[in-house]
């Protein structure tokens, strides 16, 4: 099938043969232009790793360089990327495209001059490698991992948060949810809207560690709904019970807001409102 390009240069030449006339080289013309920007992608030399510096490397896919290549390895990324209309390229290329993505906000359009390649490509290859990682690690996030969530790693979480002055020995991570706005949808708009932050949204739910790393996600859920009924249904509450426990057998728990409901599970602030502070008492 020909591309908009060529079919727009057969009617500059079929224009130029006279063999149609001003009115219908208009119409033609002008029916045959692709959507789409023509952005100069051919002008950019191909993407190489090797031809960037590390401070570069570092501020465009917030990696260091020498790491991309093991970074490549843990996700065991194939060797070639090919995508469902026949796009290739190769696994580290495929990778810094996802990490250049991912990074900072930008649009594909903004990655032509890094990757040398038309938008419509780097967006296929961007949520090719996107969906494959998922679908090989995915579970490490959605379910207990006991690699980052065994007896003694939760002890050492514990240790640390204790160490930082928290009054609890056995208080291991810190769940929360949190709002992402999207845009006004054309219908079911009641279904996303959250009437706490008043905006169209859908939620997440996060289990986060003292080292930084998320343990745990769920989501995403509409906006109406409560953070208590996202715990619910991320069944958190249930792996703790089964799997939170200190090499000595002790449970262990995490930090919540108090609008979830009460468990054992679960450490809560003291609410401000609770203290009558003229008697000096807890209500």
């Amino acid at each position: 099938m020909s591309s908009f390009k060529e079919v727009r240069e057969l009617l500059l030449v079929a224009y130029g043969s006279e063999i149609i006339n001003d009115e219908e080289f208009l119409v033609l013309f002008e029916n045959y232009r692709s959507r789409n920007p023509q952005f100069p992608y051919n002008s950019y030399p191909r993407f190489e790793l090797e031809n960037m510096q590390d401070d570069e490397c570092l501020a465009e896919f917030r990696v260091k360089k020498e790491d991309v290549p093991r970074l490549a390895d843990v996700l065991q990324i194939p060797e070639t990327v090919r995508c469902e209309q026949r796009s290739v390229c190769g696994r580290i290329e495929g990778l810094c495209m996802l990490l250049r993505r991912l990074a900072y906000p930008c649009r594909h359009s903004d990655m032509i001059h890094r990757f040398a390649r038309p938008v419509p490509e780097i967006c296929m290859i961007t949520n090719t490698v996107m969906d494959f990682i998922f679908d090989h690690h995915a579970h490490r996030l959605t379910q207990w991992n006991p690699s980052i969530m065994n007896a003694q790693a939760l002890q050492s979480y514990a240790d640390a948060v204790s160490a930082r002055g928290a009054p609890l020995q056995n208080c291991f991570g810190f769940v929360d949810g949190t709002v992402r706005p999207i845009a006004r949808p054309g219908e079911h708009q009641r279904l996303v809207y959250d009437g706490h932050k008043r905006v169209h949204s859908l939620k997440f739910q996060s289990l986060a560690l003292p080292n930084g790393l998320i343990a745990n996600m769920y989501g995403p859920i509409e906006g109406k709904r409560h953070d208590a009924c996202m715990l619910v249904e991320s069944k958190l509450l249930r792996d703790l019970e089964r799997n939170a426990f200190s090499p000595t057998g002790e449970p262990m728990c995490i930090y919540r807001r108090p609008c979830v409901s009460s468990s054992s599970e679960f450490a809560v602030p003291i609410s401000t409102t609770s203290i009558n502070t003229r008697h000096g008492s807890l209500q």
